[in-house]
């Protein structure tokens, strides 16, 4: 197996969606608190928990939407040049199961980390740092890769769902469509890839400016994996 056009795959297949993604929540009318998250060397923007409603529509749009129709249809075009995996062949048809492979591998991932929050009524949605400086904010980045909010005041807490849910997808893969000569450690490999890609989809978010007055948000193209900033940074 060719693991370099598999990371690839995965890091194209989540930064496309995610580097677009930008605070698009409504404010939530029942929001029981406001209070700022704070960390040992930086605070977080002022935490207002989102409704159902708002992380349905997030998940509909992050799972199925534009973005990661696109990522799937570049990492399927990798993945073709390459002939990875090579028994699904060249032309339109490998082509095709290549591009639901990889569009399946992101609905399974994203749908897990939804339902697993849902279940550990967690909030894995991203808030951008109010912290300044580049290494605060790459720090901030990484560390809400492997944490969510939970409760009134959106408190951190380690993130079971996050952690699972790349390597759900690429299991989910492995056993489902994929060869019969690749097994759990393969799936194991692409899940690493799949959670860098996720790391690289967070610093995106944070440092890829697409606020009130950003191109995304006028073409109505902002996703919802970003929690609502209410102060965003330009």
């Amino acid at each position: 197996m060719v693991m370099r056009p598999i990371m690839c795959l995965w890091l194209l297949a989540a930064v496309l969606p995610f580097s677009a993604e930008a605070q698009t929540l409504a404010d939530s009318k029942d929001s029981s608190s406001t209070v700022a998250i704070t960390t040992s060397e930086y605070t977080d923007l002022t935490y207002i928990r989102p409704t159902t409603k708002m992380k349905l529509h997030s998940y509909v749009f992050e799972a199925f939407g534009p973005y990661p129709i696109v990522g799937a249809a570049v990492a399927a075009g990798i993945n073709q040049a390459y002939n990875t995996p090579p028994e699904w062949k060249q032309g339109a048809e490998g082509y095709g199961r290549r591009f639901a492979s990889d569009f399946g591998i992101a609905a399974v991932t994203i749908s897990t980390r939804y339902a697993l929050a849902r279940v550990f009524r967690e909030d894995t949605l991203y808030y951008r740092c109010e912290c300044q400086g580049i290494f605060p904010r790459l720090n901030h980045a990484v560390i809400s890769t492997f944490t969510g909010r939970r409760g009134a005041d959106g408190h951190r807490v380690f993130s079971v769902p996050a952690l699972i849910a790349p390597y759900a997808g690429t299991m989910t893969a492995v056993y489902g469509w994929y060869p019969n000569r690749y097994n759990a450690e393969d799936a194991f490999r692409m899940g690493n890839y799949s959670l860098l890609a996720y790391v690289a989809g967070n610093v995106a978010l944070e440092f890829v400016y697409s606020g009130p007055h950003s191109l995304l948000r006028r073409m109505h193209l902002n996703n919802g994996h970003g929690a609502q900033d209410p102060s965003p940074k330009q």
